[in-house]
């Protein structure tokens, strides 16, 4: 299998953009290229496009991971100081501003992450010394692109993050979506809460606030069920409601806690077990075990007057979650059909819906 290229964080594209601003500034010359010394030991060297002196733009090259901002042009503008003091970053045009508490930034600052200021900080050291500076970061478009994040999510409002942990971007998209979740996850613990509500995507969130009402909070955690209650339970959840469309959730009745079709399956098989259990003859479970879809399966069951057989899923894939959290939160299961409706739940619905929901 060929193997995937790393990329270079926006993080280390403003360390880049800072250094060689400062070079510029000092030295009378922009650099070509510049050195980017990052957090876990690698060297980079990136390409430089000047702006004007003390500003200068670096492109984001994501490698092959999917990130929204691979091509964009991470612009830096370095003011150095006539005093000794600290390096102070201010948001420009395409940088978002962070509105609610429980991230690792205070409310109204540019969403520049802390590692990306360090390192950023540490480049400029070297250059300036004890110098006070003033370092302003744009992306051209970034507005727009943020719009395709989990920032508005986050409550950062109107452009995107400086992120970066480790100054290379690795072509994994599944760590890169787990640690968007972790943040998220972190920003409602950080606020307190202990309840929270699980969905799946935009369309079971939009069904179950519309049957409900407001959520005390809500995350979408795609496929990463049973990562995501093991989180929450570590960080004091102690009820979690996980609501979405049967074609997905049946998989966790079997004790699937990844419901990505190239981790496992097993919907198909799943109807079957609990339609025997409910008596249906070899003909019916074999007609459902034919089926390419839980659409249709759904269809038979009805025919055959085999409804009840979603309460016993529901329940089930509570017990599974339940066995997930260790014991130590209340999880209750909600099925939705088709039609965006509440197609059955676990018994201890009322009991986490209570908590989970905005009291009124």
């Amino acid at each position: 299998m060929k193997k995937l290229r790393e990329g270079v964080s926006t993080g280390s594209c403003m360390t880049g953009g800072a250094a060689a601003a400062a070079l510029w500034l000092t030295s009378g010359r922009c650099p070509d290229v510049v050195r980017v010394d990052t957090p876990i030991g690698k060297t980079l060297y990136l390409d430089v496009i000047p702006k004007t002196p003390g500003t200068c733009g670096i492109i984001k090259d994501a490698g092959d991971d999917p990130d929204v901002t691979h091509g964009s042009e991470i612009i830096t503008t370095v003011e150095i100081l006539p005093e000794d003091g600290e390096i102070r970053f201010v948001g420009g045009e395409g940088i978002g501003t962070v509105t609610q508490e429980g991230l690792k930034l205070p409310v109204g600052e540019p969403a520049i992450n802390p590692v990306p200021r360090d390192m950023t900080t540490k480049a400029l050291r070297k250059i300036i010394g004890n110098r006070g500076a003033v370092v302003t970061v744009t992306i051209p478009g970034g507005r727009d692109l943020a719009r395709k994040t989990f920032n508005p999510r986050l409550g950062i409002v109107d452009g995107l993050s400086i992120l970066g942990t480790t100054g290379i971007v690795r072509p994994m998209s599944e760590e890169a979506m787990k640690d968007s979740l972790l943040a998220e996850l972190d920003m409602y613990a950080n606020q307190g809460h202990k309840t929270i509500l699980f969905v799946l995507g935009t369309t079971g969130e939009n069904a179950l606030k519309d049957q409900f009402g407001d959520f005390t909070c809500i995350l979408q955690v795609s496929n990463y069920i049973g990562f995501m209650i093991e989180e929450a339970v570590e960080r004091g959840f102690t009820h979690i409601l996980i609501g979405g469309f049967v074609g997905k959730l049946v998989k966790v009745a079997s004790g699937t806690m990844n419901t990505h079709s190239h981790v496992a399956d097993g919907r198909i098989e799943t109807i079957c077990t609990h339609a025997a259990l409910h008596g249906a003859p070899v003909e019916t479970i074999r007609r459902i075990y034919d089926c390419l879809t839980t659409k249709s399966a759904m269809k038979i069951v009805e025919e055959e007057g085999l409804t009840d057989i979603w309460k016993d899923m529901a329940e089930k894939a509570a017990f599974y979650c339940r066995k997930t959290a260790h014991e130590m939160a209340e999880v209750a299961v909600l099925f939705l059909d088709g039609k965006n409706q509440v197609l059955a739940a676990s018994s201890n619905l009322q009991e986490v819906m209570d908590r989970v929901l905005v009291s009124n």
